[in-house]
């Protein structure tokens, strides 16, 4: 069988000492904000439900749009055409996942079915179509993507550890098919988190050799300096890392999820940076619902004191409507709340692109 031919791709990110690149030049080249360094940080949202369904019928009515019905295709779409919006302000990054998040926000139980995963682990060609679309465009907008696999809630539903593994196996092998090479991997979101069932999955189990599996598996197989995938987990808010992870992934993962007090931010990057085993990877919050943005102290602008780059997480709290929030479904993808707003022009005014 003829090689298939890859599409060339236009994006390319790279991590050198603690600043990420992309296309050989560090990220907000040349920025500094407040007398604190920006260039080579990574600025990111989390918008994991880019790709998001529910096959539960019981519960794909509660995601109606207010004009009709829930349309995974619409949401592809209005995610697609929003994404200008986001660079031109400044976002560098965002988070997807492959089964997504709560589209609640946060849920006591998840009885829908949202997954790029059969329960055996092969990919489903549905949502895999609809990602392709989301990461050829960030693509051609020189964004780069933090493609998730795993959220604990979906995670559940998988018949047993191999099928886990082959779900893993099979999206990194999709992914170095396409060619991608603007794209950082979070095996899990909050790998530690209580919800996950298998334990190749946990920090205490098996997530070790998972991510080690997913570097080799990948190795001399990605048209980028580092020749694989670049590969991370996440754990919950306000933990650091055992040193045996740090020791592995390529860039650490934080989450300031219930993270009060801004200081606790910066405390958790000294702590990071402390461990025996980190060796001066980048720092990277991916997840963090604290806002705050119009005030002096916060946890976007500690993690940048920690020079750290910090993640975005909005969701539809009590009381609010469609325009609010990028996490509870339906999702309205502009920038179209006063939170969102504020966030937006501080990242502007951090990153110096755009306006406020």
């Amino acid at each position: 069988m003829p090689q298939q031919t890859r599409t060339a791709r236009k994006t390319v990110v790279t991590i050198q000492g603690r600043e990420f690149l992309v296309n050989g030049r560090p990220t907000y080249e040349g920025r500094t904000y407040d007398g604190m360094k920006v260039q080579g940080l990574l600025f990111n949202s989390r918008m994991v439900q880019g790709i998001f369904d529910d096959r539960n019928a019981e519960t794909r009515s509660r995601w109606r749009y207010p004009d009709g019905p829930w349309d995974p295709e619409r949401n592809t779409r209005e995610f697609i055409d929003a994404m200008p919006l986001w660079r031109a302000k400044g976002l560098l990054a965002f988070t997807i996942n492959l089964q997504g998040g709560s589209p609640e926000g946060y849920s006591r139980s998840q009885p829908w079915m949202n997954s790029s995963f059969e329960t055996d682990g092969s990919l489903r060609p549905d949502y895999m179509s609809r990602l392709e679309r989301i990461l050829d465009r960030a693509d051609e907008l020189g964004i780069v993507a933090i493609v998730g696999f795993f959220y604990q809630a979906q995670e559940r539903r998988m018949d047993d550890e191999q099928s886990v593994m082959r779900a893993a196996d099979a999206a990194t092998d999709w992914l170095v098919d396409k060619g991608y090479t603007h794209v950082l991997v979070e095996v899990a979101n909050e790998a530690d988190n209580a919800g996950f069932k298998h334990d190749i999955i946990k920090p205490t189990g098996g997530a070790v050799r998972l991510i080690e599996r997913l570097k080799e598996r990948s190795k001399g197989k990605v048209g980028s300096p580092a020749g694989r995938l670049l590969v991370s987990t996440s754990l919950n808010g306000g933990r650091v890392p055992s040193d045996s992870l740090v020791n592995v992934v390529d860039f650490v993962l934080l989450h300031g999820n219930g993270v009060q007090d801004p200081a606790r931010i910066t405390q958790m990057v000294d702590e990071t940076r402390k461990l025996p085993s980190y060796r001066g990877q980048p720092i990277v919050f991916n997840e963090d619902d604290h806002f705050d943005f119009s005030k002096p102290q916060n946890n976007m602008l500690a993690a940048l004191r920690a020079y750290s780059s910090w993640g975005y997480f909005d969701y539809r709290m009590a009381g609010e409507r469609f325009d609010d929030g990028y996490q509870s479904v339906p999702v309205n993808w502009t920038i179209s709340s006063p939170r969102k707003r504020e966030f937006f022009a501080l990242l502007s005014k951090v990153t110096g692109v755009g306006s406020p």
